[in-house]
């Protein structure tokens, strides 16, 4: 089992930048695959970016690619999302994910590869 509590979104202006926490307990954090998904009102939910089981490997969605860093802290149990030049379309709340099922180098993109969910954090973004 692995529990994940979410934090560091808020209210934001466009251009601004927020970093999003993820801490995990429950299970050896190094041998998780991470992931960001996010979902705004009305629509479904959408892949942002994850990091694979040994932290070598990363991949983003298109539309986030170049402004948003993820990363994982092993000592703290922690992965982050880095979010710069934020923009009205990046409003959603943000769900932190993880599971330990893959090969330490994948990166798992799809919402239906992770066991394991926050509660999520809302991150809105103002023009």
């Amino acid at each position: 089992q692995v529990q994940l509590v979410e934090s560091g979104g808020g209210l934001v202006q466009a251009g601004g930048s927020l970093r999003l926490s993820c801490a995990a307990s429950g299970r050896a954090f190094s041998s998780n695959a991470m992931g960001w998904f996010r979902q705004a009102p009305g629509k479904e939910r959408e892949f942002v970016a994850a990091i694979s089981r040994d932290g070598g490997s990363t991949s983003y969605a298109n539309s986030v690619k170049g402004r948003f860093t993820i990363s994982g802290d092993n000592a703290k149990n922690t992965v982050y999302l880095q979010m710069n030049s934020l923009q009205p379309e990046d409003t959603a709340v943000y769900y932190c994910a993880a599971d330990f099922l893959f090969s330490s180098a994948y990166v798992p993109q799809r919402s239906y590869e992770y066991r394991y969910w926050g509660q999520g954090t809302q991150v809105t973004v103002s023009s």
